[in-house]
């Protein structure tokens, strides 16, 4: 799964990444993302693409209670399109969601050891992601996101076994392409990222905590 992340990459850098065309708002560097926050994602807007920000965690449609997203921060990549919650996202509303880092916790005799993991050099990258637009009998409406996940590459399975999709982007432009509804040629994008790609170190418990937010999560482990 993908419970937590980082995203301290500058917006302007962001905006050049993913080929944002429209404005883009203030993101303050993260390094400590956490489900029901608002975060940054990348939509395919007519010719071109905007960042805009979500809720984490998916609320379906037709949900009555919004307090579900809470239980859909992930959606897993072999199932979403099949499933009631995720199918008619994964089908008409498809996303980007820019990191540059996420955690994963390992089970371990005395608990859990948090590990911060990322692509070689540090650089933003983009987890699959789907949106859904929630509209209450009362008050504005709710956009809302998942990160797609799919089995652990060799890097990430002594971790934990499962890890967030994270997309190439020579992918970009097919996953967000709005015209592209067939399961097939999606699906084959949604499998482990490379572990060569990737780098991974343990990280002291003070990520735990989803209140602290700051460069003391990324640090490594003493």
């Amino acid at each position: 799964m993908c419970g937590r992340y980082t995203l301290t990459t500058p917006v302007e850098k962001l905006a050049e990444e993913f080929g944002i065309s429209e404005p883009a708002p203030d993101l303050p560097p993260r390094y400590n993302v956490a489900p029901t926050q608002s975060v940054a994602t990348v939509v395919e807007v007519g010719e071109g693409r905007r960042l805009e920000l979500m809720r984490w965690g998916l609320i379906p449609s037709w949900a009555d209670d919004p307090e579900i997203g809470n239980r859909m921060i992930n959606a897993r990549s072999e199932t979403a399109a099949e499933k009631p919650s995720f199918r008619a996202a994964f089908k008409k509303r498809r996303c980007l969601i820019p990191a540059d880092g996420f955690y994963e916790w390992q089970k371990l005799g005395g608990g859990k050891q948090p590990h911060h993991i990322r692509v070689k050099g540090g650089g933003p990258f983009a987890f699959a992601g789907l949106w859904e637009v929630w509209r209450p009998e009362d008050g504005p409406e709710v956009r809302s996101c998942t990160i797609l996940t799919t089995e652990a590459n060799d890097l990430l399975a002594p971790v934990h076994g499962r890890m967030p999709v994270i997309l190439p982007p020579e992918n970009y432009d097919l996953w967000l392409d709005p015209g592209v509804e067939e399961r097939d040629p999606l699906s084959d994008l949604l499998r482990p990222y490379p572990p060569e790609d990737m780098e991974a170190y343990p990280v002291s418990r003070f990520v735990n905590n989803p209140s602290h937010d700051g460069p003391r999560c990324v640090e490594p482990a003493t």
